[in-house]
């Protein structure tokens, strides 16, 4: 199975459907966190879409590429897009956080193929993927690649540090780490919960190679993956993403207060208007239709 190397245009239209996806799954549960899924998604798209080696057929094929969301709380963001790769049936995306859903408010990869691990206890992910990247080292797995996301209110956490530490010294560069940095966290903004920076710096002096891309600029996404991807020195490297929270609806854009909390009706109504979508919450959530996995 290769990657699916969507063009650019197509990758834009599937994010704003990803967005919507968030936003209507999280509004029929009234629970979740809208905030950083609305600020990853448009390079986490890219990634998906243009060059993950995944394949649906077959989620546990050997030579796949390995993804973690080590910040699990925007497990539907993980959901959307997995659905849209072709591992469920979108409709299910509506189930999320009921009881008997596989689409648990954390990833549980025990319930869910296409899932890795179990994340959600935030500064563990990192760890998991240097493991991962050893694994296929050793097991001379050359094709695959590990790509971690990461937030970056999550990097105030010591556990990342050591993991930052073995990876260079590994020289994992089929290690791939994407931060979404979009300088909001539950309590605020990260800059005044606690200072990361200078990130750039920390993460070269522990032998890493970084990159600083645009977020939500299609062309600055796509150039950043393909330098890294290529790149095969004996360094992981981390792509940080200059992000907003909420990104797609400038009306509650850049408000560290949508990390964890579900939109109203009135809200919502907004956010799809802004998104692009000429339609109620109430017509959005019948398109989906009576929830099926496969």
């Amino acid at each position: 199975m290769t990657a699916l190397n969507w063009p650019k245009e197509r990758i834009q239209e599937m994010a704003k459907t990803i967005r919507r996806d968030v936003l209507v799954g999280i509004f029929k549960a009234a629970s979740g966190h809208p905030g950083g899924p609305l600020s990853a998604a448009d390079y986490l798209t890219a990634l998906w879409f243009r060059h993950l080696r995944l394949d649906p057929e077959n989620p546990k094929w050997e030579n796949r590429d390995r993804f973690i969301m080590s910040n699990g709380h925007c497990s539907m963001l993980n959901y959307a897009l997995l659905a849209r790769r072709g591992f469920f049936d979108p409709s299910y995306l509506m189930t999320f956080r009921t009881k008997d859903s596989r689409l648990q408010g954390h990833p549980n990869a025990t319930e869910l193929e296409g899932l890795e691990v179990n994340t959600g206890s935030l500064g563990q992910g990192l760890s998991v993927g240097v493991g991962m990247a050893l694994g296929a080292r050793f097991s001379k797995l050359d094709d695959v690649r590990v790509f971690v996301n990461v937030g970056d209110g999550e990097l105030q956490e010591g556990q990342m540090w050591e993991a930052a530490m073995s990876a260079g010294h590994y020289k994992l560069d089929n290690l791939i780490v994407t931060v979404d940095y979009n300088d909001a966290q539950i309590d605020g903004h990260v800059k005044n919960v606690m200072r990361i920076d200078p990130l750039s710096d920390k993460l070269r002096a522990f032998h890493w190679d970084v990159v600083w891309a645009d977020g939500h600029n299609i062309d600055s996404i796509l150039i950043a993956f393909q330098g890294a991807i290529e790149a095969k020195n004996g360094r992981p490297t981390a792509i940080i993403f200059k992000t907003l929270m909420m990104k797609g609806c400038p009306s509650y854009e850049d408000d560290p207060g949508w990390h964890g909390r579900p939109p109203k009706h009135d809200e919502v109504a907004i956010m799809l208007k802004e998104l692009g979508f000429d339609e109620t919450p109430q017509e959005a959530l019948a398109s989906y239709g009576e929830p099926r996995f496969k």
